[in-house]
């Protein structure tokens, strides 16, 4: 078996390697064993048409715990983590779960590899759940039981769209997503979001990484920072707002050694209020 790394008992049948995947793909950048070499070369090019590309990922990663523990900080004690990826060190549940040992999280990926290496992680944490489906479905992601047994929607719920949104396009009805969820959630819920952007690098380098992408299961779409600043509509953004990445609330470690104002992609935080 092709593997970086060791796999979980049962490695799903269906994997596509005709195909990298994003997560396996994401997976790789941040050092994890859980990709193929399809995945690897893939991973590959897109490192080269964009050479911050790790430092991009980790930076990611970095900003969705800091995201955590801010919520975790303004009471929130559930999250949904939507197009979660491959669960590695410093995810969503064990940041939560640090600030609070009853935190709940459930995950939901449509990669499968994401989902059984996901589902092998959390055995016998009953405070968490892993979905298999496509976030763009709603209406089978808010009525998975693994979700509805971890989630209580009568109570505030921290919306985690972090790295996916730009693999949806406007045409998949993107608004129409973003509006079912907000419905879902109740007042004094969170959204944190982070994307990539065609803003902070040569335009050359983003069409690169772009042609890379593709050629997955997975193309990107780059938005404009007015682009991902709507994404928070009927919102209220928490400070900063949107910024990049390494500007939302900073704690000191960086792995983006570049001008912070250049980074290729935007973050925010913010509260539903009604």
């Amino acid at each position: 078996m092709d593997q970086a790394g060791s796999w979980p008992e049962s490695v799903p049948p269906k994997v596509n390697l005709d195909q990298p995947s994003a997560a396996r793909m994401y997976d790789y950048y941040l050092g994890g064993a859980h990709n193929f070499a399809i995945d690897r070369e893939a991973a590959e090019r897109a490192i080269a048409a964009l050479p911050a590309t790790v430092a991009g990922a980790r930076t990611n990663r970095a900003f969705l715990q800091r995201a955590v523990r801010f919520l975790v900080g303004s009471g929130i004690r559930q999250f949904i983590d939507l197009g979660s990826g491959i669960p590695t060190s410093g995810n969503v549940h064990e940041i939560a779960q640090l600030g609070d040992p009853e935190a709940r999280v459930v995950y939901v990926d449509i990669d499968a590899v994401a989902v059984t290496h996901g589902q092998a992680v959390l055995a016998g944490n009953d405070r968490t759940a892993f979905v298999h489906a496509d976030m763009r479905d709603v209406d089978a992601v808010l009525a998975a039981p693994e979700l509805r047994r971890v989630i209580d929607f009568d109570q505030p719920i921290g919306l985690l769209m972090v790295a996916v949104l730009h693999f949806v396009p406007d045409s998949d009805g993107l608004a129409g997503v973003l509006g079912r969820y907000r419905e879902a959630l109740p007042a004094g819920s969170y959204l944190a979001l982070s994307h990539m952007s065609m803003t902070g690098q040569p335009r050359e380098f983003l069409e690169r990484f772009e042609k890379v992408y593709a050629n997955t299961a997975n193309p990107v779409v780059l938005r404009s920072q007015e682009e991902i600043s709507a994404l928070f509509d009927r919102y209220e953004l928490v400070e900063p707002g949107v910024v990049t990445l390494p500007l939302w609330r900073p704690d000191g470690i960086s792995y983006f050694t570049d001008d912070p104002e250049r980074f290729p992609g935007f973050a925010g935080v913010a509260r539903k209020t009604t």
